[in-house]
């Protein structure tokens, strides 16, 4: 909110030391308790178990709210997605309820439901990033530049990213995740599909044009700084409904 996401990768191009840390305890209070008071009930879609305790912290903040207004309902969901995956679960949660306006347990039930068709697939561009964050050592990112070799990830059904294989060479990235896609979707003609990127918006446009035509639209979306700082600069992503597959 204070620094435009091109000031960020800019930065973290030029070596700036970013961390990330999980939503304090306090912060579901200070957020939740305005919206109980109006006497609204609160479905918290949050980010994966997989990959942070926030979703733990978020619960037993949760169980102090009810105790404090019994006649309200919140439930925490587990999105077992991260980043463009949880905002997909979120634009299919608000589709869902423009369109069937369901009950509240029937919108829970719903997201619960469809949290596991949502497919990620992304290929990270900065494997200095990598090398920062620890996820890779430094002789396999030295090697992995000058080799040209890009991992491709994707999201286990626990919420975990897993790195399931290599791609060798910038021209292979569109044409892989258009195959995972294809091999993966279901139902694609009738769905959209998310097309996110980490300061990548040329490789953004390439993909939807690869992909348009295969789904019913493609919308394209930033990653933030908070997974941008873990995957970097270059990142390019495609998500959609279909099967977690891990192979590559």
């Amino acid at each position: 909110r204070e620094m435009s996401m091109e000031d960020f990768y800019k930065a973290l191009k030029n070596g700036a030391d970013a961390k990330t840390a999980q939503v304090q305890f306090d912060t579901f209070a200070e957020h939740f308790e305005p919206v109980l008071k109006e006497g609204k009930d609160i479905i918290y879609i949050c980010f994966t178990s997989g990959m942070s305790g926030t979703y733990n912290t978020c619960k037993i903040a949760v169980e102090e709210l009810l105790e404090k207004y019994p006649e309200r309902k919140i439930t925490v969901i587990d999105s077992l997605c991260a980043s463009a995956g949880e905002g997909y679960l979120a634009y299919l949660a608000g589709k869902k309820m423009q369109e069937e306006s369901p009950s509240f347990d029937e919108l829970c039930k719903y997201i619960e439901d469809m949290k596991m068709k949502i497919v990620h697939w992304f290929v990270v561009d900065d494997l200095d990033q990598l090398k920062r964050g620890g996820r890779i050592s430094a002789v396999t990112a030295t090697f992995g530049k000058a080799l040209q070799i890009k991992p491709l990830i994707s999201v286990d059904d626990g919420g975990h990213l897993v790195n399931v294989g290599k791609i060798r060479g910038k021209s292979n990235i569109i044409p892989t995740l258009v195959k995972h896609f294809e091999r993966d979707g279901e139902n694609s003609k009738n769905n959209i599909v998310f097309v996110a990127h980490a300061d990548n918006k040329e490789g953004a446009l390439e993909l939807k044009k690869a992909i348009k035509g295969k789904c019913r639209e493609v919308q394209i979306c930033d990653i933030g700084p908070v997974i941008g700082t873990h995957v970097g600069s270059g990142m390019l992503a495609v998500l959609f409904l279909g099967k977690r597959n891990l192979k590559s």
